[in-house]
C-alpha cells in the first residue's frame, strides 16, 4: 500500500515539474527585429554674394556652402562643388540660385547682387587747336626774285590774315623771313629780315598790334624745297606766318 502510494506520489511530482516547466518555456519573451535606419537628412544650403552692390564692370565673390548633399549647382555657373566660391563680374543685377541634392531631399539657397550701369560720359565736342586754326586761316605770303615789297595778288592775302588776327586778339605771331639758295648767306639774310620787318609793317597798318608780331630772318637756311628750278624757288621766296605759343 505505501510503495504504490509513493509510485503514485512521484508520477504526480514529475508530471507538475514537466508542466512548470513547459509553462515556463510558453512565456519567454521572443526576439525583437532590429530597428531600421534613420531617414536620410534633408540638405541645407547657404549663399552669398559680395559685395552686393557693384557698378557694371567691378566683379563680386559668390560664395557657397551645402550640408548632407552630394551634388550642387548654380543655375548661371551649371553643377559645382557642394562647397566653394568663384569670382564673377555681372552686368547687370542678378539674382543667384543654389540648389542642393542629396538622399534626403533637395534646398534651395539664392543671393542677389545689385549693378548700377553709369550713363555714357557726356561727348564734348571739341574743335581745332589754336595752332590748327592759325594754321587753316594765316596764309603766307611769297616774293618775286631778290624783292621784298608784297605783291599786288598777296595783298588780298595779307589783308585775310589781318582779318583774322584782329578777330583773335590773344593770338601772337612770327613772321620769319625766307630767300631761295641764290646769293650770298649775307645777302639773303638781310632779303629775308626785309621782308619779314615789310610784312609786319603792312599788318600794323591794316589794325595788328605791333607788339603782337616778331620777326626773324632765316635767309636761305631753311628753305621748303630743294629743288633746282623756278617752281621751288618760288616756294622758297617766302614770309612764313607761325603761332607765337
Amino acid at each position: 500500500m505505501n510503495a504504490r502510494y509513493l509510485r503514485l506520489a512521484g508520477l504526480s511530482f514529475a508530471l507538475s515539474i514537466t508542466l512548470l516547466l513547459g509553462a515556463c518555456h510558453k512565456k519567454s519573451t521572443p526576439a525583437q527585429p532590429p530597428l531600421p535606419p534613420p531617414p536620410p537628412v534633408q540638405p541645407t544650403a547657404t549663399l552669398t554674394v559680395s559685395p552686393t552692390n557693384v557698378q557694371r564692370g567691378q566683379t563680386v565673390q559668390l560664395i557657397w556652402n551645402t550640408q548632407n548633399a552630394s551634388e550642387a549647382s548654380i543655375d548661371s555657373l551649371g553643377a559645382v562643388a557642394t562647397t566653394g566660391s568663384r569670382s564673377l563680374m555681372p552686368s547687370d543685377s542678378t539674382t543667384y540660385t543654389l540648389t542642393a541634392k542629396g538622399p534626403g531631399g533637395s534646398t534651395q539657397a539664392t543671393a542677389r547682387v545689385e549693378v548700377t550701369v553709369l550713363p555714357p560720359a557726356a561727348i564734348v565736342p571739341t574743335g581745332p587747336s589754336d595752332k590748327e586754326l592759325f594754321q587753316r586761316n594765316v596764309k603766307d605770303i611769297y616774293f618775286n626774285y631778290d624783292k621784298y615789297d608784297v605783291r599786288p595778288s598777296d595783298a588780298v592775302t595779307l589783308k585775310t590774315d589781318a582779318d583774322f588776327l584782329a578777330a583773335h586778339p590773344s593770338y601772337k605771331v612770327v613772321i620769319s623771313g625766307h630767300c631761295d639758295e641764290r646769293g650770298s648767306e649775307d645777302y639773303n639774310m638781310a632779303l629775308g629780315s626785309n621782308r619779314a620787318d615789310g610784312v609786319r609793317d603792312q599788318l600794323v597798318r591794316l589794325g595788328v598790334a605791333r607788339d603782337r608780331i616778331k620777326t626773324i630772318s632765316y635767309g636761305k637756311e631753311k628753305p621748303f624745297c630743294s629743288e633746282l628750278n623756278e617752281q621751288c624757288w618760288q616756294q622758297n621766296r617766302r614770309a612764313h606766318f607761325s603761332l607765337d605759343q
